[in-house]
């Protein structure tokens, strides 16, 4: 599917919006719906020994912690993974900004997989 030029573990920073899971007219993240087969892609990836990272611009703009929930929905949706970075952390610890593009010689849509 994919191969990886590094030497070790792969590492996959993965979206969670839009990505693995969908949206009406409006985002509320209380009523995302999961996107099954793009959640399948991402756990084939696990599968194959990749280190998988969602990693989540949730709260960033509110400064809402919505961990607790993301860890609910991504585990309720069946996904595979080692690590949850969302877009605010109370504590001060690693978030993901939020942005309108990615730039990045590594990326890839979940179209690509």
């Amino acid at each position: 599917m994919i191969e990886s030029k590094r030497f070790g573990s792969k590492k996959a920073l993965v979206d969670i919006d839009e990505t693995i899971c969908f949206y009406g007219a409006k985002r509320v993240y209380e009523l995302a719906t999961p996107n099954h087969d793009n959640i399948a892609k991402i756990n084939q990836l696990y599968d194959e020994g990749w280190h998988i990272t969602y990693w989540t611009g949730r709260g960033e703009s509110s400064k809402r912690d919505l961990r607790d929930l993301t860890l609910q929905q991504l585990t309720s949706w069946g996904c595979k993974f080692h690590d949850l970075i969302t877009g605010y952390c109370p504590n001060g610890g690693p978030t993901k900004p939020s942005f309108d593009l990615v730039i990045d010689d590594k990326a890839k849509r979940i179209e690509e997989l």
